[in-house]
């Protein structure tokens, strides 16, 4: 079978032998050793240990580091979507670059130290010629998402009923098929939502985490694994619900708790990172920066509101689904009208419910409401943002000037263009709207600040609004 394509090539001059691998100074360690080695080199250079994970700068990666550092086997608690996994599968690249494994093995067998039969023989007898074999640290990841029909052969092995249909006897060793965590030997091996594990599962990790071997159906056989493990659970479950079996608590050596994004600039940073941008070839797509802040805000209120339950939290990825969908919207309204520039407003904030309504859970006593809570939940981040953007004491003068015109109306199938006479009819609005996209914005752009700031006045209570099948009228309250 071909090798993926996106594993790297070994360098061509790397040792080819044992022999080799022993002259050239080659020294074989623990991985946690490996792993500490790579965390104090990146602590002392200053760089971040996760670059791709934000906003735990201060609280998470430090407690990561302490547990690296001191070699432990780790437990990484939070709710979903708190980057747990990417956090995880970023400690791969803690490791060494190449490994050098006896070349055939299935386990990583380390080269001066074999475990599995077949490697102990071969260097037996090969000695300084046995042919060695780089793994890169890519490869040196295993992960399973547990669940309920998880087996002890997926994660420790099993006989493998074709080797013995071959002539092996049942009591040798190589009929033997390795599960993830011995094929993980010598790397990281993760497993997610550690809890759903059923318990008779669980009890087969424990002489993984502390007596570091493994042993199969009875087998006379013990294999000294390496292996750091890293487990994730969701603190409902952890704490509460006890599927969690206490002898394998204890045997985690450091417990780390991750969280949400405590700030909304830390949220748009991740939004901006992870939201796949809309592409096409014959549109441009601008997002002003407080519609982005709309968008972070909606997750923040959710996650204190009442109304939603916490126990279940509510996760990042509400927000980039959001803010994609928020896109979308803006992208097939301006597809519509012919235009060719895309710029999100609050009319489109209205598509936010369908990507919400399947990522929060609504409190049972608030059944039947939850599009009104949803929208409270927006209004309520857009009056937030509008707050703290806009300046107060440009809106009078906006609010003077409804006293003396016929309503505003604004929707989705309303041009840009329009919003641009607007401003030219309504002078007071421009000085709000350079607040929020500069001196020298697009028609687009204009557009979206000008509902920016009615919808605000209106949340503000300075306006009146009527709604209907998809347009708004703004007047004045008096």
């Amino acid at each position: 079978m071909s090798e993926p394509t996106d594993v790297p090539v070994p360098p061509s001059d790397l040792p080819a032998t044992i022999g080799a691998l022993r002259d050239s100074g080659w020294v074989s360690e623990p991985v946690a050793a490996e792993l500490r080695r790579n965390v104090v080199a990146r602590l002392r250079a200053g760089e971040p240990l996760f670059p791709e994970v934000l906003g735990y700068e201060d609280t998470v990666f430090p407690q990561m580091a302490n547990a690296l550092l001191a070699g432990h086997d780790i437990i990484v608690l939070g709710e979903r979507g708190q980057a747990k996994t990417r956090m995880i599968r970023s400690l791969v690249d803690l490791l060494d670059e190449w490994m050098p494994v006896v070349a055939g093995s299935e386990i990583n067998d380390d080269p001066y130290h074999p475990v599995s039969a077949g490697a102990m023989a071969m260097v037996a007898e090969l000695g300084d010629d046995t042919p060695v074999a780089w793994v890169h640290r890519s490869q040196r990841y295993g992960e399973k998402l547990a669940t309920p029909d998880t087996a002890i052969a997926d994660l420790i092995g099993e006989v493998d009923p074709i080797k013995v249909a071959e002539g092996r006897y049942l009591s040798d060793e190589y009929t033997l098929h390795y599960g993830l965590v011995p094929r993980s030997n010598r790397g990281v091996f993760a497993v997610n939502e550690l809890p759903d594990l059923a318990e008779r599962i669980q009890v087969g990790l424990l002489n993984v985490l502390e007596e570091r071997d493994v042993q199969i159906r009875g087998f006379k056989v013990r294999l000294p694994l390496d292996v750091l493990l890293v487990a994730t659970a969701n603190p409902e479950d952890y704490t509460n619900r006890g599927r969690l079996i206490t002898p394998l608590k204890d045997r985690f050596g450091s417990q780390v708790r991750t969280h949400y994004p405590l700030d909304v600039e830390t949220e748009m940073q991740i939004i901006e990172q992870e939201a796949v941008p809309f592409s096409d070839a014959a549109t441009t797509v601008t997002v002003p920066e407080f519609m982005t802040d709309v968008v972070a805000t909606v997750s923040h209120v959710a996650r204190q509101s009442p109304h939603i339950s916490q126990r279940s939290g509510v996760s990042v990825r509400l927000s980039v689904a959001n803010y994609e969908v928020m896109v979308a919207n803006a992208a097939r309204r301006t597809l519509l009208s012919g235009d060719t520039d895309v710029v999100p407003r609050v009319s489109d904030l209205a598509a936010l419910p369908a990507a919400t309504a399947g990522k929060v859970e609504i409190e049972s006593l608030e059944e039947g409401r939850e599009p009104q809570i949803l929208e409270h939940i927006v209004s309520t981040a857009v009056l937030a943002v509008f707050k703290e953007r806009v300046t107060p004491a440009q809106l009078s003068a906006v609010v003077e000037a409804f006293e003396e015109r016929e309503p505003v109306e604004t929707g989705e199938d309303v041009p840009a263009g329009a919003y641009v006479d607007l401003l030219a009819q309504m002078p007071t609005l421009a000085g709000p709207v350079s607040e929020l996209v500069g001196s020298d914005p697009t028609p687009g752009e204009v557009a979206s600040a000008v509902e920016l700031v009615l919808e605000g006045l209106h949340l503000s209570k300075r306006l009146n609004k009527d709604a209907a099948s998809g347009r708004a009228q703004y007047r004045s309250r008096v």
